[in-house]
């Protein structure tokens, strides 16, 4: 005689609705990577917040004082993290998205799980889903924490507001950038099928995109011209201004390279600009009030990156042998 269990379970041991099936399964599967990326936002964000603290602590005590505030007043803490940062879209992508599907493919976990009553397309969409939901999260989190930071106090920080260490880690570059590179580290794994050799091309691909990123920068503003006169300083509004270029223009507004008249004695540079009629600088500039809409221009560019290499991950892997 048998016995068949057919009680639900209890209410004590039932998973919540999101979390059972094939996402308790992949998440199972990634409870490593999780709680080290878990680990990571945490002291990351909590590192940020005392250096915050020290920060309000230092101008406080100087303003009782009396005292000029040297700048920047941040030591080699904040070049760590602003490092940290810059590499975490990097990290996420070699260490996350690289193995992702390399490593199933590799130990022939792929084959046993799309043999079982779950499709192909979907463990693909859960394991690739919950992989950018993952790096969206974590990568959110420590740029807007940062940004809480950066913002009201960026006048005494180290770094110009277009540096590499502000401009992809404050408000929704760093996650884009993120998610980005991330795509692209599974896709290579996909293609690669290995996994060390899915993290070393995913790697390169990092330094590559990043550096071109760099290049490029600046283009995601329009640049804004101003003139003031040769011989008197530049207007205050430019010293926050990031320079994309400069020349000096004569009167009818006929422009010349910046060093047109760098002669050898001052008479012969005097002689030279009295020549050209030279009278005014020309600044060619990106302003501070541009940088939230060159940032969400630059994100717009990276997560519609991101939806094409997805795209193309799931139709590669869905039409050929895992």
């Amino acid at each position: 005689m048998s016995t068949t269990l057919t009680a639900a379970p209890t209410a004590g041991t039932a998973r919540p609705r999101l979390l059972r099936g094939l996402t308790w399964l992949v998440l199972r599967q990634h409870r490593t990577a999780l709680l080290c990326i878990l680990a990571l936002v945490v002291l990351g964000s909590l590192w940020i917040v005392y250096m915050r603290g020290q920060l309000i602590d230092t101008l406080a005590a100087a303003d009782r004082a009396g005292k000029t505030v040297p700048l920047p007043v941040v030591g080699e803490g904040y070049g760590r993290l602003t490092s940290l940062l810059n590499l975490l879209p990097g990290i996420l992508a070699v260490f996350l998205g690289a193995p992702l599907i390399a490593a199933d493919q590799e130990q022939g976990t792929a084959q046993l799980v799309t043999t079982q009553s779950v499709t192909r397309r979907r463990w693909l969409v859960t394991k690739l889903g919950w992989c950018l939901l993952i790096t969206l999260a974590a990568c959110t989190t420590l740029s807007a924490v940062f940004t809480w930071w950066w913002r009201p106090y960026r006048s005494v920080l180290a770094d110009h507001w277009m540096n590499p260490s502000v401009f992809d880690t404050t408000g929704p570059v760093l996650p884009a950038l993120a998610l980005f590179l991330t795509a692209a580290g599974f896709t290579i794994g996909i293609l690669l099928r290995r996994v060390l050799a899915s993290m070393v091309v995913t790697f390169a691909f990092c330094v590559a995109a990043q550096g071109v990123w760099g290049m490029y920068r600046n283009l995601l503003g329009t640049p804004r011209t101003a003139t003031y006169p040769l011989d008197s300083a530049s207007p205050a509004y430019l010293d926050d201004a990031y320079e994309v270029d400069r020349w000096v223009g004569s009167a009818d507004g006929q422009l010349y390279g910046w060093g047109s008249c760098a002669e050898a004695t001052e008479k012969a540079t005097n002689a030279c600009v009295e020549e050209k009629g030279i009278v005014n600088n020309v600044f060619q500039y990106l302003d501070y009030g541009q940088m939230a809409a060159m940032q969400w221009t630059g994100a717009g560019i990276l997560l519609a990156g991101t939806a094409v290499l997805t795209a193309f991950a799931l139709w590669w892997a869905s039409r050929r042998p895992l």
